[in-house]
């Protein structure tokens, strides 16, 4: 099987980082093809890959497949050895519910902090609703964790899972930004942010945002 994930800046692309994930815990041989979001040309290249033109798109043997969720779902079904989803039923309704929430909502906390992975600088003011948001995400961990479903871990979950790549962005933002979580949900926040496949990706973000840097 040939496939090849195209991503977009990984200081800032969020949606990315999702799929990225998900391919590592499907252990799939892949090819990464990465897009800069932000040249004078990234419109016809992005458009050149899906009919979305945005980033995540994943090119295989069955065509492309592009938005994170659609990304997720094929490599869920084409490797379901890795157990993508919670092998449970009653936990793998909730996966998919808090992915498909954490998918089309927030859109406060995604406004008003975007993905920026050297960002380490909380905001002069946060807004109520972004505050709401931050409250409510806590919250759907919480029922995560607490799920008498769910295997040992640190994860979601217990191990390691798609909805744990689906949060992995706001893991980053929360710390990006300096957010104080209580005491549960920081515990996993710190794990995801241990997190080996995510460790990488942020130290290419890094390695990316320095050479930005270094040739302005």
């Amino acid at each position: 099987m040939s496939l090849t994930l195209v991503v977009g800046n990984k200081n800032y692309s969020s949606w990315s980082l999702r799929a990225y994930l998900v391919m590592q815990l499907s252990g799939a041989s892949y090819r990464e093809q990465l897009e800069p979001l932000y040249a004078a040309d990234s419109a016809a290249r992005l458009a050149s890959h899906s009919p979305s033109a945005k980033v995540p798109v994943l090119h295989s043997e069955h065509g492309s497949i592009w938005d994170s969720l659609a990304i997720a779902e094929y490599l869920a079904e084409r490797f379901p050895e890795a157990q993508l989803w919670p092998r449970d039923p009653a936990a793998r309704a909730l996966a998919r519910s808090v992915c498909a929430q954490m998918h089309s909502g927030f859109t406060a906390l995604r406004s008003h902090m975007p993905m920026d992975m050297q960002r380490q600088q909380p905001l002069a003011s946060v807004p109520a609703e972004v505050c709401a948001e931050i409250e409510q995400v806590c919250g759907l961990w919480q029922l995560c964790l607490q799920h008498p479903a769910r295997s040992a871990g640190e994860f979601l979950f217990g191990a390691p899972s798609i909805a744990d790549a689906f949060f992995a962005p706001v893991v980053s933002r929360l710390h990006s930004y300096g957010v104080a979580l209580p005491a549960a949900a920081e515990r996993y926040a710190a794990s995801v942010r241990q997190w080996p496949a995510y460790q990488a990706w942020l130290a290419a973000a890094q390695q990316e945002a320095q050479l930005a840097a270094s040739s302005v």
